[in-house]
C-alpha cells in the first residue's frame, strides 16, 4: 500500500507523536500495523537521527490546517493519560 499524504488530507494527524515517531523510525510494522502488512513505508532508523526524525515530523505538523492541528492536540492529550 502506498503511504497516504502527510498533509491535512491524509491521516497522520490522527496519531499521537510517539506513534508517528515509531512509524517513521521503524516503518509500518508491529505494533503500528499487523504482522506482514504490505506497505511502502520505509524505516528511517540508521538514516536519520532521532532528532532529525522529530524535526521532520514537526515540519510536517506545521503544514496541517487548524482543524487537523486541533484534533492532533486532543490525541496528544489522550496519549499522555
Amino acid at each position: 500500500m502506498p503511504a497516504p499524504p502527510l498533509n491535512s488530507d491524509g491521516h497522520a494527524w490522527h496519531h499521537d507523536s510517539a506513534t508517528l515517531f515509531g512509524i517513521a523510525k521503524y516503518g509500518l510494522v508491529p505494533p503500528w500495523a499487523p504482522a506482514n502488512y504490505r506497505n511502502n513505508m520505509p524505516a528511517f532508523a540508521g538514516r536519520l537521527s532521532d532528532e532529525e526524525i522529530r524535526a521532520v515530523l514537526s515540519f510536517i505538523a506545521s503544514t496541517w490546517n487548524e482543524e487537523a492541528k486541533g484534533w492532533q492536540r486532543q490525541v496528544e492529550a489522550q496519549a499522555r493519560r
